[in-house]
């Protein structure tokens, strides 16, 4: 950072030779003497500062040296020699006259300038990075940050050091302030609303951005494509689901309220997003995409849908609203969920059950994501064209990004079930392959080491 200094216009002592006749001397100093008494009648000019009292006694004293008699003996004024001072702006050697010093570096008046702006500084504070100099206000809007959510300068704290969050992944840097000033932020992809682009109300209190909102879930239809789509990719990695599992795209209360009914205590994360039931219910799905007026959800339209238990797993439902590859990695997990139970694995931990289950959702995030990618574990003997690529040609750059953040959303959690569980469950796949993992599970219960 540049260090802030106050400058004063500083008079530059004349070099003279010993052997110059006293005449010349008289001249010379009867020259500086009124150039001093011109200097004096001037106003000051804005920012040189330091001339004042003690330039009028040095002219004072030179006038009075001129009314005493010439007989009495001159003493030369020693300086630094000649092509000492080289100004830093024109770098041109600074001769006799005025000139400014800052930080060991030398300046002619006219040659002092913003470094960014290119005006002389006249201002008796100023900024240097290095040996470049600022204007205060030119250095901060370079320089200083500003909030990406309120678009002003992010202030400084007590100490007076600038603070600011930014978010892991994305980088978005905001104030403070907007982590309690209840600022929307994306129930998707977790960054801020801006001042300059507003969000969209889900009416559940969620908040979604213009990104995500690009490719989000909104109907049945479109849900029913992508659950089918994830359903080949187990069969292609030879964990076919036989069975006809029900697929409901709810709203948040009736998530929450499904998850109040389930009996078995599974293990669930704070924010619920996706659930595999094992109780008979009734629950009320979405019947068709809802209009959007102005930044809000309009003309949601539902209907209380009756499960009843044909298996071990009575349905699969998935929160609404989320961007197609949230809402896959989410139907990924709750499949696996419905694989183990139909196979037989029960009464598994939740830090091993969530672990395999959130393995699965970052594979299939993967083959979505990365080029080339088929997250296919290494003892599969399914090969990878039988992997459906789900739209993967067509992604935008847009949708590419937001599943890298997902995958980072799973990798880096720090819960213990989703976070530690996956984990410790893709080392193991890695190691082991899956299928040997998956059989170590049924036997065991915990994962290989």
């Amino acid at each position: 950072m540049g260090k802030k200094t106050c400058f004063m216009d500083q008079l530059n002592q004349c070099c003279y030779q010993d052997d110059r006749s006293k005449v010349e001397n008289e001249d010379l100093d009867r020259a500086i003497a009124l150039s001093l008494d011109e200097d004096a009648k001037r106003p000051n000019a804005a920012g040189y500062k330091g001339r004042g009292n003690d330039d009028d006694e040095l002219a004072r004293a030179i006038q009075e040296s001129l009314s005493m008699s010439s007989s009495q003996p001159y003493y030369p004024v020693q300086v630094l020699p000649r092509g000492y001072r080289i100004c830093g702006g024109c770098h041109h050697e600074i001769g006799y006259g005025h000139y400014l010093s800052c930080m060991g570096t030398f300046w002619h008046p006219q040659c002092f300038r913003c470094h960014a702006c290119g005006q002389i500084i006249y201002e008796s504070e100023f900024t240097l990075s290095g040996i470049d100099p600022y204007h205060k206000s030119c250095y901060k809007e370079l320089h200083h940050p500003k909030c990406d959510v309120c678009h002003e300068f992010i202030p400084t704290n007590r100490a007076g050091l600038i603070e600011y969050r930014a978010h892991p992944f994305w980088g978005q840097k905001y104030c403070p302030s907007h982590e309690h000033d209840r600022t929307p932020r994306c129930c998707s992809c977790e960054r801020m609303e801006s001042r300059s682009r507003r969000y969209i109300c889900l009416g559940d209190g969620r908040s979604l951005c213009l990104e995500c909102l690009d490719s989000a879930i909104m109907d049945i239809v479109d849900c029913q494509s992508l659950y089918h789509s994830i359903r080949d990719y187990y069969e292609g990695m030879n964990m076919k689901i036989n069975q006809q599992i029900p697929m409901l795209l709810v709203e948040r209360q009736a998530l929450n309220e499904a998850m109040e009914g389930e009996k078995d205590g599974h293990h669930h994360m704070p924010e619920t997003r996706g659930l595999c039931l094992s109780e008979e219910q009734t629950v009320s799905s979405i019947l068709r995409r809802p209009k959007i007026g102005g930044n809000r959800i309009l003309d949601m339209r539902t209907f209380p849908q009756k499960l009843t238990r044909q298996c071990e797993v009575t349905a699969i439902l998935v929160l609404y609203g989320l961007p197609r590859l949230l809402t896959g990695s989410i139907l990924a997990h709750e499949l696996m969920h419905g694989w183990l139970r139909l196979r037989g694995y029960q009464n598994l931990s939740p830090d091993v059950e969530e672990g395999i289950c959130q393995v699965l959702a970052h594979m299939w995030l993967e083959s979505e994501v990365l080029p080339g990618s088929t997250s296919m574990p290494s003892s599969s003997s399914s090969s990878s064209s039988s992997i459906p690529s789900s739209k993967k040609a067509g992604k935008s750059a847009t949708d590419k990004k937001l599943g890298e953040f997902f995958m980072h959303q799973i990798a880096q959690d720090t819960s213990p079930a989703y976070g530690e569980g996956f984990r410790a469950a893709n080392a193991a796949v890695n190691k082991y392959g899956l299928r040997r993992t998956l059989e170590h599970i049924r036997l065991r219960g915990n994962f290989p080491m």
